[in-house]
C-alpha cells in the first residue's frame, strides 16, 4: 500500500459515524448488511447513511452488491488487512512484536496506567504553568 492510499483510507475512517458504518459491516462478516438495517442498527438517517456508505466506497473500504431491490454493503477485509499491514510494517525493527489480531477490545485505546506519583506531579507542575 502507498502511503497516499493508507491516507485517504485512513482519513475516510476519521469521521466517527464513517468509523461507525465500517465497524458495524466488519462486524457483519462477508454477506454485508443492507443498507436499511445499517440505518436502523446505527440510528443513522438513510440519507446520511448514503454519504458516509459513498466516502468509505470511494477510498475502497466498502464495496456493494444489489440483491433484488436492496443494496447489501460489505466491508473490504483485502483492504482493511493492507492498511493494518501498511500501519504496522517493520513495527519494532521488524521484530515479531504484536499479536496479529490479540488485542482486547477493552484495552484498546485506553490511556496507560500512571502511578499516583506521577499524576500528582503532573498536576502540580500543570498548575505552575503560566
Amino acid at each position: 500500500m502507498k502511503i497516499t492510499d493508507a491516507t485517504g483510507v485512513l482519513a475516510a475512517l476519521g469521521h466517527e459515524s464513517r468509523l461507525r458504518v465500517f465497524r458495524l459491516l466488519v462486524e457483519a462478516g462477508p454477506e454485508g448488511v443492507n443498507a436499511g438495517a445499517a440505518a436502523e442498527r446505527l440510528g443513522i438517517p438513510g440519507p446520511t447513511l448514503s454519504f458516509h456508505l459513498a466516502n468509505l466506497s470511494h477510498v475502497g473500504l466498502v464495496t456493494r452488491r444489489q440483491q433484488g431491490r436492496f443494496i447489501f454493503y460489505a466491508a473490504n477485509y483485502a483492504l482493511m488487512d493492507g492498511l493494518i499491514a501498511f500501519l504496522t510494517a517493520n513495527c519494532c525493527g521488524g521484530r515479531a512484536c504484536l499479536p496479529k489480531s490479540g488485542h482486547s477490545a477493552s484495552t484498546v485505546g485506553r490511556q496507560p496506567r500512571t502511578s499516583s506519583r506521577s499524576r500528582t506531579s503532573r498536576r502540580s507542575n500543570e498548575r505552575s504553568l503560566p
